[in-house]
C-alpha cells in the first residue's frame, strides 16, 4: 500500500470534512472506513441532522456552527445536490430561562438572524402545535434547517475523493501501543496503512481503539429516532408550516425535523440511554420508546397522536464526557490525532471541525482548551447541548 502524507481513519462528518480539508491544503490523504460514508451503523447516518447556532452562552459553538452552514451551503451548490432545507429552527422555552436568555444574547453578538415569538404568536403561527403553558416562548433561527445527513456525508466524501483524496473500504485494528511515532496502522485484512500522520475520527469506536485512554472519556449510548407520518394531503407538518424544533422546556429532550421528502415527522430525546456497542447492539426500537414517542406527539402536536410510525432509527451519541468536541493529538505518539465526541450535536459542525484539525495539524492555531484531552475528565457532566 503506498505511503500517504495523512491517513483518516473513519468517514463520518468529522473525518470525511477532515479529509476534504487537508487535501485542499495539498496533503496526499488516504480515508478509511469499515462500511462506508453514512453506513447505517455510524453516527453520521440516518436521514437528517439540525444545524442550528443556539448553544446558550458557548459562543464557540455557534460561531462554528454560522461558519460550517456557510461551508455546507457552498459544497451543495459546487455539487448541485440540495442537502440543506431550510426549515428554520426553533428552540422553544419558558420565560425566565437562563440558557435560552443566554441564546439570545449569544446570536445576537454572533450576528445570527433570530425572531422571539411569545406564546400568542406561537400558537398563531404553528397552531399545529401544542404549547405546554403561556409562558413558553420561542426563539426562531429562520436561516438554519436540516441536514440530509447520510447523503451529506457522501457527498463530502465524493468531494474529497475529487481533491485528491484516496478513498478505500478497511477496518483497522488498534494500533501498536508504542510511541514516540506510529509508522504503520494495522488493518483486519493483514495489511498495513503507512502514512506520516493519523486522523482518528472514529466516532462510537474510538473507545476501543484506545481504552485506556479514551474508555472513560467517550462513551456511546443507544438513542432511539422515529418517524411519523401525517394523513395523506396534510402539509401542516411538512416546511414552510413547521420548522425543525428543539425543546428546552421538557425535562425529556424531545427535538424534530418537520416531513421532509415524505419521511414523516422525526422524533427523537436529547437524554443520553444506555451504553451501547456501535458492533453488537440491537438497532431495533423498544415498545418503550414508541410508547414514549406517542405520548409526546399527544401533548405537542395532538393531531398526530394516531399517525402510523413509519420509519425508526437506532443510532448511538458517543458523547465525550462534558459534550465539547475532544480534538487533540494523542499524549504517547507525537504524528497520532483524535477527533471525536461530536455526536449528539457535533454532526452540524463537520466542515468547521475539519478547518481545525487541519489548522491544528499545520501549526496554524492556537489549541482551543476545551477541546484537549486535559479537559476531559472521567467525570460524566454534560454542559454542552
Amino acid at each position: 500500500m503506498p505511503t500517504y502524507d495523512i491517513a483518516v481513519i473513519g468517514a463520518g462528518v468529522f473525518g470525511s470534512w477532515s479529509a476534504w480539508r487537508l487535501a485542499r491544503a495539498g496533503q496526499r490523504v488516504l480515508l478509511v472506513d469499515a462500511w462506508g460514508p453514512g453506513h447505517s451503523r455510524s453516527s453520521s447516518g440516518d436521514e437528517s441532522r439540525i444545524i442550528r447556532c443556539g448553544y446558550g452562552a458557548d459562543e464557540i459553538y455557534t460561531r462554528m456552527a454560522l461558519r460550517s452552514l456557510a461551508l455546507w451551503k457552498e459544497l451543495f451548490a459546487e455539487t448541485r445536490q440540495p442537502l440543506f432545507h431550510r426549515t428554520g429552527v426553533l428552540r422553544m422555552a419558558r420565560a425566565g430561562d437562563p440558557g435560552s436568555e443566554a441564546t439570545r444574547i449569544t446570536l445576537a453578538r454572533a450576528g445570527v438572524a433570530m425572531e422571539i415569538l411569545r406564546a400568542c404568536e406561537l400558537a398563531a403561527r404553528y397552531p399545529q402545535m401544542g404549547l405546554p403553558g403561556e409562558d413558553t416562548y420561542g426563539i426562531l433561527e429562520p436561516e438554519s434547517g436540516v441536514l440530509m445527513a447520510r447523503r451529506a456525508v457522501a457527498a463530502v466524501v465524493d468531494a474529497a475523493v475529487a481533491r485528491g483524496v484516496t478513498y478505500a473500504t478497511q477496518a483497522v485494528l488498534p494500533p501498536p501501543l508504542s510511541g514516540p511515532r506510529l509508522a504503520a496502522l494495522p488493518a483486519v485484512s493483514g495489511d498495513e496503512i503507512h502514512a506520516g500522520a493519523f486522523v482518528f475520527a472514529c466516532g462510537p469506536w474510538l473507545p476501543k481503539l484506545f481504552p485506556d485512554l479514551l474508555g472513560r472519556r467517550i462513551h456511546p449510548t443507544r438513542q432511539e429516532i422515529l418517524f411519523f407520518a401525517p394523513a395523506a394531503g396534510d402539509s401542516r407538518f411538512a416546511p414552510p408550516h413547521l420548522p425543525a424544533w428543539v425543546d428546552f422546556i421538557d425535562p425529556r429532550g424531545p427535538f424534530g425535523v418537520p416531513d421532509l421528502e415524505g419521511r414523516g415527522l422525526k422524533v427523537g430525546f436529547d437524554r443520553h440511554g444506555p451504553a451501547f456497542d456501535p458492533d453488537s447492539g440491537s438497532r431495533t426500537v423498544t415498545a418503550e420508546g414508541i410508547a414514549e414517542a406517542r405520548r409526546f406527539l399527544a401533548e405537542r402536536f395532538p393531531p398526530l397522536r394516531d399517525a402510523p410510525l413509519t420509519e425508526t432509527r437506532v443510532c448511538q451519541y458517543e458523547n465525550s464526557v462534558s459534550g465539547d468536541f475532544l480534538i487533540d493529538r494523542h499524549p504517547d505518539y507525537d504524528n497520532v490525532w483524535l477527533a471525536g465526541g461530536g455526536s449528539g450535536h457535533g454532526f452540524k459542525h463537520g466542515p468547521a471541525v475539519g478547518e481545525y484539525v487541519h489548522a491544528r495539524m499545520a501549526g496554524e492555531c492556537a489549541e482551543e482548551p476545551r477541546f484537549g484531552l486535559a479537559a476531559h475528565g472521567e467525570a460524566r457532566r454534560r454542559t454542552v447541548h
